[in-house]
């Protein structure tokens, strides 16, 4: 028989900490909760304990990720009180379920949801009249005081209260008055007002307090001397004499434009359902300085305040959300409006419309002019925002911009003083007054460099050339790129290939050295400039300049002398190299006599052929070349010194001298060393020695 067999679940070990963040998509009904849970604890799901409101709510989640899930089902608003996180841990055995539970250890969280905003806010601006009925102080003056009373605090008025104002208001209906209540400029000093409005003209007009300004018509208080005790005597004030301080004119006082008194009417609508919340705050801002707050309850949806100075104001309303444990928030939601108020009293509305189908034209080079779309809303003015893109990419030394390196602002939409192979950004603002609108979607030039100019080559050796060329001091770009263009015999093809690249440089005239090029070859050189745009833009495909180079010197292998006429034939380059695609036209084997007038025997033979007959008379001395012709240069093999009759020799270096006999003839052939222009002693004791040495 078996003993029973009992299984025990052990408890998960508890939360040691937690935290609730908002979620950044939709504050107002998500949040983030993080648990921190210790290591090598097994878990299968979370329970999640809160109270909203009078009610106990839990809720079991198995997704947490790293200690984190996410919660998209609160209320707006609303205050959730003691939320614990509870551990759980599940198995079954036998089909039973065994579930145990993790104490809760750490301390209780509060968290309130983000509020919705209120709805359609709107306002509206009126143009107070500067004086008071005839025969009415203001309300909020003393009769017997000549001086404004400071504004004093006061609650704002509750639902009951606006409502016996409207009666007492309805009632006054024969003298054509309605009261108006203003809402408190902030939280401390609050200006009750009681404006007269005329309801047949719907005009509203407020009495004009005294000002604290001097008025101009009034005798200043340097004038009246009856009003100082120490005043000088008039015999002992000074006199208008040469030195005297006392006739400089006195500077007239310079009083500030006051701003014509304006009403400012907010109105709004609660913010969607569901939402919890205890009342709305009123935010105004004058030139991005706090100038009033005040706080409205649940069931007041406008607000009236006098605006007294002229400036930028941005008017903000939100919803407020107080009431429970929890701290108190506001909705998050961009509901501010920002207009312009002139010292003449003009008002200037916001502009919310981006410029639209911004377009750029380029005029030249230098030049481009920028359009756009009909706004819908109307504006004074528009503003052009140009910077360059390029202009900081290069280091100082290579630094070619000089303008539009910082943002530069202008109201033409033609830009000028802008450089070839730069990139630039453009975005446009509409303009109110000083309001600005937001930035039209950017549009960015790009300007073709102006390439290189006087592109040259200058030739070293049948393999090697310098190119060397110029460039505008006006145009900014990253780099020269060289490619040349020639038929390939391996692959035999032609193509661009490039060959090298240099660095921009402060510069204007560059050069490079091309090697391993093909003898008597034709050759396309192309120089252009790339730019630092992205992407990079190259010009120019018609700075090309093309070239032959210079034949290799041929190399007189063999002569032989028979019957009146001398067979020469040579070797050109490698061995088994292919002239067909060349550009030697034809190779010319000349021979100049030295007795007697100066006689020139020649003869042309064509390219594919290295080998030649020319008729000499016999009894002379003879400077035997052969010579590679190309449409543009010529090279000339090492010289051959020979001599028909009894004797035939090349040079005089007997180290390079080969000697082959013949019937009546021997030849010296000279490999590579030109020899020099012999004297008369030169043959009549130097060869005759070296001949005796050879017999």
């Amino acid at each position: 028989m078996f003993d029973s067999v009992s299984f025990v679940s052990s408890e998960p070990l508890p939360v040691r900490s937690a935290q609730i963040l908002d979620y950044k998509e939709a504050p107002e009904t998500g949040v983030v909760f993080e648990i921190d849970p210790p290591t090598r604890n097994v878990f299968s799901r979370v329970n999640i304990s809160y109270a909203e409101g009078q009610e106990r709510r839990s809720m079991l989640y198995k997704d947490f990720y790293r200690g984190k899930t996410v919660f998209k089902h609160w209320l707006p608003g609303m205050c959730y009180r003691n939320i614990t996180f509870q551990l759980i841990s599940e198995a079954t055995v036998y089909q039973t379920a065994l579930v145990t539970h993790s104490d809760i250890t750490h301390t209780p969280l509060h968290h309130r949801t983000v509020p919705h905003p209120p709805l359609n806010i709107s306002y509206k601006i009126i143009h107070l009249s500067q004086r008071a009925a005839p025969g009415q102080l203001p309300d909020m003056l003393p009769h017997d005081s000549g001086q404004r009373s400071p504004r004093q605090a006061r609650d704002v008025p509750l639902m009951e209260e606006r409502e016996e104002e409207e009666t007492q208001a309805e009632e006054n209906t024969s003298d054509e008055v309605i009261g108006v209540t203003y809402a408190p400029f902030n939280s401390t000093k609050v200006l009750t007002v009681s404006a007269p409005i005329d309801v047949n003209n719907s005009r509203t007009e407020e009495a004009e307090p005294s000002s604290y300004w001097l008025d101009p018509t009034e005798p200043s208080p340097a004038d009246k001397d009856e009003e100082f005790v120490n005043g000088v005597l008039p015999e002992y004030e000074d006199s208008n004499e040469p030195g005297s301080a006392m006739a400089l004119p006195a500077e007239p006082s310079v009083l500030p434009t006051r701003l014509p008194p304006v009403l400012l009417e907010l109105r709004w609508l609660p913010p969607r359902p569901p939402t919890s919340y205890d009342g709305f705050n009123v935010y105004i801002y004058r030139d991005g300085n706090s100038t009033e707050t005040a706080t409205v309850d649940e069931s007041t949806h406008e607000f009236f305040t006098e605006l007294t100075e002229p400036g930028i104001y941005r008017v903000q309303v939100t919803t407020l959300s107080s009431s429970g444990d929890c701290e108190s928030r506001e909705s998050s939601g961009d509901t501010a409006f920002t207009f312009y108020l002139s010292p003449s009293g003009e008002l200037l509305e916001d502009l919310r419309e981006r410029p639209q189908a911004v377009s750029v034209r380029l005029l030249d080079s230098s030049t481009a002019a920028i359009s756009w779309a009909p706004s819908s809303q109307n504006h004074n003015g528009s503003l052009v925002s140009v910077v360059s893109t390029t202009c900081l990419k290069p280091s100082l030394s290579q630094r070619m911009e000089n303008t539009y390196c910082s943002e530069e602002n202008s109201t033409s939409d033609i830009i000028t003083n802008l450089t070839p192979g730069a990139q630039y950004r453009v975005v446009v603002y509409h303009t109110n007054g000083p309001l600005i609108s937001p930035p039209s979607e950017p549009v960015i030039i790009d300007i073709e460099p102006t390439g290189v100019r006087e592109l040259t080559v200058y030739p070293l050796s049948p393999t090697a050339v310098i190119l060397s060329w110029q460039r505008p001091y006006h145009v900014a770009f990253r780099k020269y790129v060289l490619q040349t263009f020639f038929f390939n015999p391996v692959t035999l093809a032609s193509e661009w290939t490039t060959y090298y690249e240099i660095a921009a440089t402060a510069s204007v005239i560059a050069s490079v050295r091309v090697t391993d090029l093909l003898p008597a070859w034709y050759y396309n050189f192309r120089v252009s400039m790339v730019t630092w745009g992205d992407p990079p833009l190259s010009c120019c495909d018609s700075s090309t300049v093309s070239f032959v180079t210079a034949p290799e010197a041929p190399h007189i292998s063999s002569v032989d002398y028979s019957h009146g006429v001398l067979y020469v034939r040579w070797t050109y380059g490698e061995l088994f190299i292919d002239l067909s695609h060349s550009r030697m036209l034809h190779w010319q084997v000349v021979a100049v006599g030295k007795k007697g007038p100066e006689k020139t025997y020649s003869v042309d033979v064509t390219r594919n052929v290295m080998r030649a007959s020319l008729p000499l008379p016999p009894g002379d001395i003879y400077n035997l070349t052969v010579t590679a012709c190309t449409e543009r240069s010529r090279n000339t093999s090492t010289p051959n010194i020979i001599k028909l009759g009894q004797r035939v020799f090349t040079a005089i270096n007997k180290d390079i001298i080969t000697l082959r006999k013949t019937k009546n003839t021997k030849v010296f052939t000279a490999n590579r060393l030109t020899p020099p222009k012999f004297p008369e002693c030169f043959f009549k004791r130097i060869i005759p020695v070296f001949l005796r040495k050879h017999k």
